[in-house]
């Protein structure tokens, strides 16, 4: 309450004391808070004390004063731990099915460029230079050192692998030298697209080497499959206007050792866990250590020394650029291949490897200007519409 204090002056205190000076009365003394009597009495009046008239500059200190109103306030709201409420953030993120097709499109667009890149030089180095099993020594000693670099400064993590990985791997590398030379061997002799016409064959062997040599069954639709792939590869190969055996017979190899890798890979890999990536590395170093003694035999370094000259003397040092670009191609373009066989599954990788087929076929056609009959462009074609239709068959 606003209240005055009345002072009075005591006995202690005489007249005598104070005659030559007029002392001023103490200044009265006011609570800091006024009562609610008051303050209901006089709100719309000056404050007023029952003595003096109180002057007061603001009211800000009297807590049952209207409060200020303050404009564009921004209200700040804490939430208890377990009493919060999600934040409604309108972000719209891609599912993960359209990141794991964005990633499959990605693998098969690296995976056929490399391709098609490899097969241009390997046949431009096969020009100038005949000698499909250096050739075939050279693309799997570069892989493997490429990949001994990645592990040995890290950029790739090695596999922990034991002797008994290596024992299983051991046939499927067998098969693997031989189809890569037998495929060389071929493009030596013939066009690529030929080649490649050939191999689109290899469900075909697939399909035989696994009822006959496995016992395993498939369904009708699989067998009927295979008429349109064997008639389209027999009109392909008899129309051939540049046709020779060691090139057919090369590519006819390649599809069965490859079916047989195929095999031994499922077999004897199986519960294995290394990745594509590192399971293609390990499967080169043991297919060089393999082909290596083989390639000496059968051509030797005399013959390789002259051939070498001879390209460098006709091609210029281009040639070598050639030899270093169809080789780590290669490595390459298998190694992406046996990668995206950890993300994709067996069909859509068959469907790939026929697209895959398609790409290498027409560029090469256009790259090379083979010619090409109206006939064999059909056969071509029908044995890949029925390779289609066998993954089709195979995974119904």
């Amino acid at each position: 309450m606003i209240s005055s204090i009345k002072c009075t002056s005591t006995s202690s205190f005489t007249s005598s004391n104070f005659t030559s000076t007029k002392l001023p009365l103490p200044r009265s003394q006011f609570s800091i808070l006024p009562t609610i009597q008051n303050v209901e009495q006089n709100m719309s009046l000056p404050l007023l004390s029952s003595k003096k008239p109180l002057y007061l500059s603001s009211t800000q200190n009297f807590a049952l004063l209207t409060k200020p109103k303050r404009k564009n306030v921004t209200e700040c709201q804490a939430y208890e731990a377990d009493r919060s409420r999600p934040l409604e953030i309108n972000i719209e993120l891609p599912s993960e099915e359209a990141a794991q097709k964005l990633k499959i499109g990605l693998y098969f667009a690296t995976w056929w460029a490399l391709n098609v890149v490899f097969n241009i030089y390997n046949k431009k180095v096969l020009n100038a230079f005949p000698y499909p099993w250096l050739t075939s020594t050279l693309s799997l000693a570069a892989g493997s050192l490429m990949m001994l670099i990645s592990w040995a400064t890290r950029v790739a993590e090695a596999p922990k692998v034991n002797l008994d990985f290596w024992k299983a791997l051991f046939p499927v590398a067998v098969a693997h030298t031989i189809g890569h030379v037998a495929a060389t061997v071929s493009m030596s002799k013939v066009a690529v697209s030929f080649t490649h016409i050939i191999k689109s064959g290899e469900p075909a062997f697939s399909v035989l080497v696994s009822r006959f040599l496995l016992g395993e069954a498939f369904p009708m639709p699989v067998y009927l499959s295979l008429l349109p792939i064997i008639g389209g590869c027999a009109l392909a190969a008899v129309t051939e206007l540049n046709f020779n055996m060691i090139g057919f017979m090369g590519a006819m190899i390649s599809n069965l050792a490859f079916v047989f890798r195929n095999i031994f890979s499922k077999k004897g890999m199986n519960g294995m866990s290394v990745s594509g990536m590192n399971y293609y590395a390990c499967l080169s170093m043991l297919s060089l250590l393999i082909l290596t003694p083989f390639a000496i035999a059968v051509e030797g370094p005399k013959v390789w020394v002259a051939g070498w000259q001879t390209a460098v003397s006709q091609i210029g040092p281009n040639f070598v650029w050639w030899v270093v670009a169809q080789s780590v191609f290669y490595h390459l373009y298998n190694q992406v291949s046996y990668m995206s066989l950890d993300q994709i599954s067996p069909l859509t990788f068959s469907i790939g490897n026929t697209m895959k087929r398609i790409s290498v076929i027409v560029s090469s056609i256009i790259i090379f200007h083979t010619p090409l009959q109206p006939i064999n462009a059909l056969g071509a074609a029908i044995a890949i519409l029925g390779t289609f239709i066998y993954s089709q068959a195979k995974q119904n």
